[in-house]
């Protein structure tokens, strides 16, 4: 597939942020290239770790995503997309049980090597060695079992261990309910409740709204505020800022899954607004899938930005609450990301009259022949594997369904990554032999960027093949 399509500045440009996890890293570093280069972006449009960029970059606030300091090499995302806690204490509980399940074996395993020991040192006529040897096991042995103290303690040890681990996830599921602030009835298996979804999003959730809100809470400095005033301060701080250097019309995506529709927000110009609103025939009620940030729904904006970072199954969706005066009257739903996403952002740019997009995305081109790579082992690197593939998937759909609704449409991505969405602490790259990190994921989105788009589209005028 390739663009031959001409690059305009004149034109009204979208700039779409795809991917999940570590993929805000990539797109910090195309964000500083593009501002650094000064090319004119008049929507910024995103799903997934695009959103807080998006979110960030709307404001004034790209030099503090790619800063040396900035949220993407935050090492307190080291610990991001991990197993839930109670998860992780659970696996603590089964190995203990394990160990006390294999102290007989272990007690065999000694007896054995007691005896070749013994053997041993009678063979070379260390004889009193070899009587000794086997004196202080027979002792031993005694006293695990008579009185017996092995008989006694294994159960009690394995029932101990048992109990605790259904304790801690019994806890954890009343928390996860409570957390999620609904009395809803839940279908299914109680154990089902009790496992809830295996990947903890808590983090980085955190560090990006402390990003978010510390771009827009002023010169006060205070501590991060109520979810609300984090929103009402970021849709103020852009809608006085408009046409300011900087500042950008804003629109980002998350996936309902109780209402089943994508949930689209957007801070725009009123008469970007005005196409925002309008009815599309045969989607339904425009009103069930638009959130207007300027209106009543301003609290919104971080739930948005949680719901962006919960990938679908892996990880626990994020509940918001609806305004009761907004189309579901005060509902509490459950929002998620959808690699897919993509598709919708390019149908949403093209009726606010944009003209011309740019699609970053961190998942490489799809392989082609003895292209494969090894098979993650552990589960929650096979979900991101899959989720990668899933994004490459969708940026092919969303480039040939931009194809027919833009003059250009242009895609930033490296040929090359082996950072999954969860590497935040980094991955090893065996076809490189040395292992990569975020930071290094940054560095490798600006370069691309100037060498995919900036240099041969912008800089000379000249037509080229994208993907």
């Amino acid at each position: 597939m390739a663009d031959h399509s001409s690059y305009s500045p004149r034109l009204r440009t979208g700039l779409i942020l795809c991917g999940a996890g570590t993929a805000g890293a990539y797109q910090a570093g195309v964000l500083r290239a593009i501002v650094e280069s000064g090319i004119k972006i008049d929507v910024l449009a995103a799903h997934g770790a695009g959103v807080v960029n998006a979110l960030c970059a709307a404001v004034d606030g790209g030099p503090r995503l790619w800063a040396a300091d900035g949220p993407w090499t935050n090492p307190r995302l080291s610990g991001a997309y991990r197993w839930r806690p109670s998860l992780r204490w659970a696996a603590v509980g089964l190995i203990a049980m394990a160990g006390v399940l294999l102290l007989p074996l272990v007690v065999l395993i000694a007896a054995a090597g007691v005896y070749a020991v013994s053997v041993i040192a009678a063979l070379v006529g260390l004889t009193s060695v070899s009587a000794a040897t086997v004196g202080v096991y027979r002792r031993f042995v005694e006293g695990l079992f008579n009185p017996p103290i092995l008989p006694t303690i294994l159960p009690r040890l394995l029932v101990l261990a048992l109990l605790v681990i259904v304790g801690v996830l019994i806890a954890a599921a009343v928390e996860a309910a409570r957390r999620e602030r609904t009395r809803r009835r839940v279908t299914g298996a109680f154990w089902w409740r009790l496992l809830g979804a295996p990947i903890d999003a808590s983090e980085p959730a955190a560090t990006l709204v402390d990003t978010l809100w510390s771009l827009v809470r002023g010169a006060a400095g205070a501590p991060r505020a109520a979810v609300d005033e984090v929103g009402r301060r970021f849709v103020d701080v852009l809608a006085d800022n408009f046409g300011q250097p900087g500042f950008y019309e804003v629109l980002v995506a998350v996936h309902d899954i109780d209402g089943r529709r994508d949930l689209v927000g957007a801070v725009l110009a009123a008469q970007a607004r005005a196409a925002f609103e309008s009815a599309r025939a045969g989607a339904g009620p425009r009103e069930a899938e638009i959130v207007d940030f300027t209106g009543p729904q301003r609290g919104l904006v971080v739930d948005f930005v949680h719901g962006s970072l919960a990938l679908p199954v892996a990880v626990a969706p994020a509940t918001t609450e609806f305004p009761r005066e907004s189309y579901w009257r005060g509902e509490r739903h459950r929002l998620c990301d959808r690699p897919e996403l993509a598709c919708r952002l390019v149908e949403e740019l093209a009726a606010v009259g944009v003209e011309q997009v740019i699609l970053v995305t961190p998942a490489p081109p799809p392989a082609g022949p003895h292209g494969m790579r090894p098979t993650p082992v552990d589960p929650r690197g096979r979900t991101g594997e899959t989720v990668r593939s899933i994004e490459t998937s969708a940026i092919q759909d969303a480039w040939a369904a931009a194809r027919s609704r833009f003059s250009g449409v242009f895609v930033v991505r490296p040929t090359h990554n082996p950072v999954g969405p969860f590497d935040f602490a980094g991955a090893y790259d065996e076809t490189s032999d040395r292992r990569w990190t975020t930071r290094e994921l940054m560095e490798q989105g600006y370069v691309d960027a100037y060498r995919q788009f900036i240099e041969p589209i912008v800089a000379t005028g000249e037509r080229i093949d994208v993907l």
